[in-house]
């Protein structure tokens, strides 16, 4: 079951009532799991740049959307690699800055993975 956003804040999101102070993938499964941002800073130096490596993590079969909450400031943006890795796997992507993803997230239906960036 998909969980419901309830609002973030700076360097917090909170799910279900519970506060969550790191990024966040939710599964199709509904499953809240800490972002494995390291895979994107080992070849970026930062996390602000989604990776093909974390793209592959991040991917799960039969999705058909990703919402993406690019930080409070949109600093968060997908790699070329990364880019091209999700249009082959024909998931449509949304990404804006966290609070409006937040309410992407919550009016969506359907297959959806959703990742969240809680600071810039």
């Amino acid at each position: 079951m998909k969980p419901k956003i309830d609002g973030t804040q700076f360097g917090s999101i909170t799910i279900d009532g519970t506060d969550i102070d790191r990024d966040v993938l939710i599964r199709l499964s509904g499953e809240i799991k800490k972002r494995k941002k390291k895979l994107s800073k080992a070849v970026f130096g930062t996390s602000h740049i989604i990776s093909l490596e974390e793209a592959e993590h991040i991917f799960e079969k039969g999705a058909e959307r990703l919402i993406i909450g690019s930080g409070h400031n949109g600093n968060v943006t997908l790699s070329k690699e990364a880019a091209e890795y999700f249009k082959k796997k024909e998931i449509q992507i949304d990404l804006s800055p966290t609070p409006e993803a937040i309410h992407q997230w919550n009016k969506a239906k359907g297959s959806i993975i959703g990742l969240f960036h809680v600071t810039c």
